[in-house]
């Protein structure tokens, strides 16, 4: 029972946590660099939320997150055959034709 409850409470810990850790960035960061006014403990719950419907609750690690693609991309071309590797980087090359390979921007 104990550690349902401990399972319940590092959530809620955790977003009181990262809320208070939003408002103190802000407030010390984004008001010197910018003309927008100090948020509140509230406001800064607010935006964390906002920021999570907008841009997602999946993190790195995850399906659709960062670091997992790298790791099933690596998958893939370790069980390819040496005719398929080819193949995908013939396509990445023709794909990656019109970027300059120094600076990363398209001549």
């Amino acid at each position: 029972m104990q550690k349902r409850r401990l399972f319940f409470l590092i959530p809620v810990v955790a977003v009181f946590g990262l809320s208070f850790i939003v408002m103190l960035l802000w407030n010390n960061i984004i008001t010197d660099i910018t003309t927008f006014k100090q948020v509140t403990y509230w406001q800064a719950m607010g935006l964390l939320l906002l920021c999570k419907i907008l841009f997602g609750f999946r993190g790195p690690g995850r399906r659709g997150g960062g670091f997992g693609k790298q790791r099933n991309l690596r998958n893939r071309m370790m069980n390819m055959s040496d005719d398929e590797k080819e193949k995908l980087r013939s396509w990445c090359r023709r794909r990656n034709e019109g970027f300059d390979d120094r600076a990363g921007s398209v001549k």
